[in-house]
Order: C-alpha cells, then structure tokens, then sequence
C-alpha cells in the first residue's frame, strides 16, 4: 500500500512466532534489536486481495538507532496527531487503541425517584477512570431527564471525561456533546440531515451495530467508534446466546472502525476483546460501579 504509513512489522515465518518475527522484522527494516513486550490488540482485516490479522505489541526498549534499511520513510509522530496519517485499514484500530478508552459506560435507566443516588454512582465510575460515557434513559420522563443529562454532562466535563446521547441528536446538540445512534437510526433516511449537523458541528459520532451492514454504514457516516453484540448473553436477555467471538472477529474484518464488543462484557473481558480486535468492551452492569 505505497503511499500509507504504517507501524514497523511483518509477515510471520512459517514455525515463527510472533515475538520471534517481531524482533526479526525490526531487525531487517530498522536495524534495531527489540525487546518484545505485552500485547496490545489483534485486527483481523479483509482486504480485497487478502485476509490477515496484526498481532500488534508494545515495545519499550530497544538498542541501535531505527534506520529506513529498506528506503522507506521514517517520523516520530506524537501521539496526538497518529490518526492524522494516511494508514491502511487495519492500522487504524491500532491507532485507537493508543488514544481511546478500552471501555465505554452505557448508564443503566435512572430509578424511580432517587437522582442524587444515579448522579452519585455516575461519579463514582467516573472518579474509578471512566473516560467515555453513554447516557441511555428510553422511560424516564422527558423534563426530569433533561435535568439529570445537564447533570451528568457537568460531571463529565469535570472529568474530562467524553460524553454521548443515545439517540437524541437534538438533546446532544443542546449539551454541546455526542450522539451515540441506535442502529435503526442509521438507515433512516429522516435522520441524515441531523446526523450530517451533527457531524460537521466537530461533535462525535457512535453507534450501536448488530450486522455487517450496520458497521458499513456506520463507517459510511464516518463514526468514531461504535458498539457491536451481544457477544454473550446477558443477565436481563439470558435467552440471547450472543454472537460468540469468532462471528465477532469476522464480522470486525470488513471495517477499520474501533469497536466495542456488548453484551455480557466485564472489565476482566477486555484482553479478551482486544484479542478479536475490539477496542475494549461496552457495558453498563460490568461497569457501573
């Protein structure tokens, strides 16, 4: 892919392992010898010409100084600006992964009457390092709900903690943050002017997906991330065995979005998500402290 930025690496030798084609690859390209450290995620990628899977790890230490030996170009790129780069389609949730939360907090609906208790457990998750939150509410009554979403919006600004609206495009104009589309939304035709708006305002942009065709579409409308599931079953849907992780993985390969992986996800999950090429997990059971 001439032209595109990508991170150092290579193919995997047959008998090879990973760490092994690693060092080798490092070796050859950047005339360094690395030490190989903790995996940071796998991104299964279907290309229209091949099928292959980045088994991405952190290195912290190395000797020699990187060279282009193959007289390729080379830059140091801060963090911040890594997504600013052409890259190829699987590098890209390697670049989320860098920069983006590994989880997503999806509030569970506020309780009858106690909204000091809602607004306190929001805190709390928020002061454990929660960094992107998604307020959902679909029976709290409409004024009371305004009210609790101004609320918790100020808590997460605090915070510096990235706030979404499930699915009033409106409601998350008015707080100034993001939406998080349900997936009906995106393809209905009715909310494209708003999405549009919404997206040129410089505001983020989610959505929740159950098929390939959500994630195409999703990425069509150049979401930043979106959610994917249920992977597994559920406490309040027990009846839904869940997509399972291989359909996951596959259906992960056909776009370079970050994706959370929900349903059934806990925090000791997320190795396992970014081992299928999720970002982390979405959750509110697993999360809400």
């Amino acid at each position: 892919m001439a032209g595109l930025w990508e991170f150092p690496g290579g193919k995997v030798e047959p008998g090879e392992s990973s760490e092994r084609a690693l060092q080798r690859e490092l070796h050859e390209e950047l005339g360094i010898h690395a030490s190989v450290g903790t995996p940071l995620i796998c991104v299964p990628q279907q290309y229209p010409d091949k099928r292959l899977v980045l088994d991405v790890r952190e290195v912290h230490a190395y000797e020699g100084t990187p060279k282009g030996l193959d007289g390729q170009a080379l830059i140091w790129a801060p963090p911040h600006l890594l997504a600013s780069y052409p890259m190829p389609p699987a590098d890209r949730p390697v670049v989320a992964a860098l920069r983006q939360p590994d989880r997503y907090l999806i509030t569970p609906e506020p309780g009858a009457s106690d909204d000091a208790a809602w607004l306190a457990a929001l805190q709390h998750a928020l002061a454990a390092g929660i960094q992107r939150v998604q307020l959902r509410a679909r029976d709290c009554e409409t004024g009371r709900w305004e009210r609790l979403a101004a609320s918790a919006a100020e808590l997460c600004r605090d915070a510096r903690a990235e706030l979404l609206i499930n699915g009033d495009i409106a409601m998350a104009a008015r707080l100034d943050c993001g939406v998080h589309l349900r997936s009906t939304q995106l393809h209905d035709r009715e909310c494209a002017p708003a999405i549009k708006q919404h997206a040129s305002a410089g505001r983020v942009l989610a959505a929740s997906c159950h098929a390939t065709q959500d994630l195409v579409r999703a990425q069509e409308l150049d979401c930043g991330f979106v959610v994917l599931g249920p992977v597994q079953a559920t406490v309040t849907h027990a009846d839904i065995s869940g997509i399972g992780w291989d359909v996951f993985s596959r259906m992960r390969e056909q776009v370079s979005l970050p994706i959370y992986a929900l349903g059934g996800m806990r925090v000791d999950d997320i190795p396992a998500a970014r081992n299928y090429g999720a970002q982390g997990i979405a959750a509110i059971r697993g999360l809400w402290v």
